[in-house]
C-alpha cells in the first residue's frame, strides 16, 4: 500500500487576508494529511504552472479532485480581476485540467473578501 497518497490538491493565491477563510474550508472538508495544498500569487492566472503542480500531485500523490481557488481584489490580477475574469479563468483552467486529466474532479470556487466561497460551474 501506497501511504503517500493525498485525496486532492488545493490551489489559491498567496493573500494572507484569505488564509484564515482557506483554512477553515479546506478544515471543514478535508481531514488532515488527505490534501496537497499550492499558494501561488493570482491563483490559477499562470495556469502552466498550476498544470504542472497537478501534473506532481497526481503523480506522487494519486489525487483524485483538484480545487482551484481564485478570490476578489487580487492584486496579481489587478484592476482586470473583475468577478467574471475570475470566473473565466477559473472555467478555462477547469477545462484545461480535465483534458489533460479526465479522471480528475475538479472544483472551482471565487472566494469573496468576506470569507464567502462562490462555486464557479
Amino acid at each position: 500500500m501506497n501511504d503517500h497518497t493525498a485525496e486532492a490538491l488545493v490551489v489559491s493565491c498567496i493573500d494572507y487576508r484569505l488564509q484564515e477563510a482557506i483554512n477553515n474550508w479546506i478544515s471543514k472538508n478535508f481531514s488532515p494529511k488527505t490534501f496537497d495544498r499550492v499558494a501561488l500569487a493570482g491563483g490559477v492566472k499562470n495556469l502552466d504552472t498550476i498544470m504542472g503542480q497537478i501534473d506532481i500531485a497526481l503523480r506522487l500523490h494519486h489525487i483524485k479532485k483538484v480545487i482551484l481557488i481564485n478570490h476578489e481584489d487580487c492584486g496579481a490580477y489587478g484592476e482586470a480581476g473583475t468577478p467574471q475574469k475570475h470566473a473565466e479563468d477559473l472555467r478555462n483552467a477547469k477545462a484545461k485540467a480535465q483534458e489533460i486529466y479526465p479522471e480528475l474532479e475538479v472544483e472551482t470556487y471565487y472566494l469573496h473578501l468576506d470569507g464567502t466561497f462562490e462555486s464557479i460551474s
